[in-house]
């Protein structure tokens, strides 16, 4: 299978993780771009949305979803929100939701208000943790 992984790059070493396991399992696997020298940390994030605009990372990463059987997404805690999904993950599932992919979650839903229910109604397959569980 050919799978898309959706992350914050604040996880990025989470997301390399997740990729050397998926290729083990004998998955294809497509990752954000993470820019060099872009500190994704940082609270002015004016040099995270320049990098997104001069490369257009955004449509890339769609691209790569168009081009895969499903997207993995990887949601960690940040700070102090469990399994957390921000803004562009959320835009990619609602883009893989529309082009019928399957969506998989690392771990548990978040309990982020704002979007619980959307994610509710993309049903989806929530691993635990555990790739093997990709089919």
């Amino acid at each position: 299978m050919t799978i898309t992984i959706c992350a914050s790059l604040k996880f990025w070493d989470e997301t390399l993780e997740l990729k050397a396991g998926l290729e083990k399992l004998g998955h294809i696997v497509y990752t954000p771009v993470k820019v060099e020298g872009v500190d994704y940390w940082e609270e002015d994030g004016s040099k995270r949305v320049a990098a997104k605009k001069t490369q257009d990372l955004i449509s890339e990463h769609m691209e790569k979803i168009e081009k895969s059987d499903a997207i993995l997404v990887a949601n960690y805690t940040k700070k102090d929100i469990e399994n957390y999904i921000g803004a562009n993950t959320f835009m990619e599932i609602g883009f893989a939701h529309h082009l019928k992919k399957k969506i998989f979650f690392i771990n548990p839903m978040p309990n982020q208000p704002y979007i619980k229910e959307e994610l509710e109604s993309v049903e989806p397959i929530i691993l635990e943790g555990d790739l093997s569980r990709i089919i």
